[in-house]
């Protein structure tokens, strides 16, 4: 009797150590899944002629954007179903225009650590 207790706990310690291996496992071909999607979809776009420039919240379904599409850039609002094109813009009009130096550095190099940082610079202290 003594003998099977401790047999059965034994089994049911290697079965949580399995369980949390297969856990473990799955958890990890998911992070590297959602890099290697994030790296093509950045792969792809990196190479288009759209970009977006700025982008405003005006409520969780509605965005007012600035568009770079080739040399022009455009103000459009993007709704639930509907893209409007508002305005179109010079590039002397915008009051500030990233390089393409910044463009590419404020998208790929940032990492949560970076923006964590920059929001508790922005949140006052007590």
């Amino acid at each position: 009797m003594i003998i099977m207790n401790a047999f059965s706990k034994w089994e049911n310690f290697f079965q949580l150590i399995g369980v949390l291996l297969v856990f473990l496992f799955v958890l990890a071909i998911t992070y590297f899944t959602t890099r290697w999607i994030a790296q093509y979809q950045q792969g792809v776009m990196k190479s288009r002629n759209i970009q977006v420039v700025e982008a405003f919240r005006v409520n969780n379904t509605k965005f007012i954007q600035i568009m770079r599409v080739g040399t022009k850039y455009l103000v459009i609002s993007v709704c639930k179903d509907t893209i409007n094109v508002l305005a179109e813009l010079t590039e002397e009009e915008l009051t500030w225009k990233p390089s393409e130096e910044e463009f590419q550095e404020s998208r790929m190099n940032e990492n949560f650590q970076e923006i964590l940082d920059k929001l508790k610079k922005k949140i006052p202290r007590k």
